[in-house]
């Protein structure tokens, strides 16, 4: 799943799509929750608990986690976040906040309420 394909998405938040089609507006290529990083393994070995990134900028290489929730809420995104950058320092990421997301809004007239929660 890629470029300009927003409205084939079933993506897990609103904000995930406006996201996607302003990245469509720009005609910059993304791919939609691509891969998914195993973060934390039990004793055996066994994966416990995963990552999977909303956006992968391949143009970029970038990979993009969109957080709509208000700032208190985001700690356990940071936390997968912080153990994706030390288990994989190879990975560039960067999360989208709230305010960066009502920024981004702002900035192109479009409404600022896209699903916040």
């Amino acid at each position: 799943m890629g470029f300009s394909q927003a409205e084939e998405i079933n993506f897990s938040h609103p904000s995930e799509k406006v996201c996607a089609k302003i990245l469509d507006f720009y005609k910059i290529n993304w791919l939609y929750e691509p891969k998914t990083f195993p973060i934390e393994w039990d004793k055996k070995r066994n994966v416990i608990k995963s990552f999977t990134p909303d956006f992968y900028l391949p143009d970029l290489n970038l990979f993009i986690e969109l957080t709509t929730m208000n700032q208190r809420l985001v700690t356990k995104k940071n936390y997968k976040v912080k153990r994706l950058k030390d288990i994989y320092p190879e990975i560039n990421i960067k999360i989208f906040y709230q305010k960066d997301f009502k920024n981004l809004m702002a900035k192109y007239g479009l409404p600022t309420d896209h699903g916040m929660r």
